[in-house]
């Protein structure tokens, strides 16, 4: 990555010789080094989990800090990176989907708040007087009009894409490779030559979906190098009428009690075949 010293990386307006445009680098960056956040679109709803760091032993977790927000009664947000720049994200979300109610008379669409917010965030890297955010944000709607719910990932360039299971983050690459184990994707969940229909319903539901996101990131936490977190969970489901609501403490509890066992257990046995190749 070039220097400060070559000018190219000095404003988010300015492109390099080759092509690049290093403020909107240093964001994605940023994101990089913030606690992990992960999405999975499940049979009958959508998991939201974020791993929030403790910065001190001092802090009240419960109520600072949040980094999953209700924006709408069906939709949702988690988000990492700087979490003041993602509360602009948030308060942004509330506004479009608030305007979109007013102006239309019905909720505002997955794909549409995805969009409005990837417009919002990609404004940010077009001018000299402003910087690209410094945030991920993972969305998590449901659409009254179609009955389809959905996820969507917006990253600090302003991009967003539609998911099966997302991540953003310092463990974005392991968990995206744990996620893709999972059954979340209807074409190859049921098989080689299953049905549609065959595929949805071998999918995982949100139940599910919660104790392997609690897996995945207790998995990738290395307790001598990272600091202490707190596990944030939300979900959208059938259950909660399809209103974006928090996990419930004692469901967390539980996921993760079932999760740590689970890592134990993998432990144990990768232990026990290391020995049987020495032997």
């Amino acid at each position: 990555m070039a220097s400060s010293g070559s000018g190219y990386d000095l404003s988010s307006s300015t492109f390099s010789p080759d092509g690049r445009i290093f403020q909107i680098e240093y964001a994605a960056k940023a994101v990089e080094n913030a606690g992990t956040a992960l999405g999975l679109r499940c049979r009958d709803g959508v998991v939201l989990a974020v791993e929030k760091p403790l910065q001190n032993k001092m802090l009240v977790a419960k109520t600072t800090g949040r980094r999953i927000h209700t924006v709408d009664e069906h939709a949702g947000v988690a988000m990492t990176g700087f979490v003041s720049d993602g509360r602009q994200i948030v308060n942004r979300a509330r506004e479009e989907a608030s305007s979109y109610n007013e102006t239309y008379g019905t909720k505002i669409p997955p794909t549409t708040l995805a969009a409005r917010l990837s417009a919002y965030v990609h404004y940010f890297t077009l001018h000299g007087a402003l910087r690209p955010f410094g945030a991920s944000t993972l969305v998590a709607a449901y659409d009254p009009a179609t009955k389809k719910h959905s996820l969507h990932m917006v990253e600090p360039s302003g991009v967003s894409y539609e998911y099966f299971g997302a991540a953003a983050g310092r463990g974005r690459q392991p968990a995206r490779t744990e996620m893709e184990k999972l059954a979340i994707n209807p074409k190859t969940a049921g098989g080689a030559g299953s049905t549609t229909t065959e595929g949805t319903d071998s999918l995982i539901t949100v139940a599910d979906g919660v104790k392997q996101l609690a897996k995945i990131i207790h998995s990738l936490h290395d307790e001598a190098k990272d600091k202490p977190f707190e596990l944030e969970m939300s979900w959208l489901s059938e259950g909660t009428g399809w209103k974006h609501a928090g996990v419930p403490r004692d469901v967390i509890k539980e996921a993760v009690e079932w999760a740590k066992k689970e890592i134990e257990e993998a432990e144990e046995e990768s232990d026990e075949d290391d020995d049987e190749m020495e032997e």
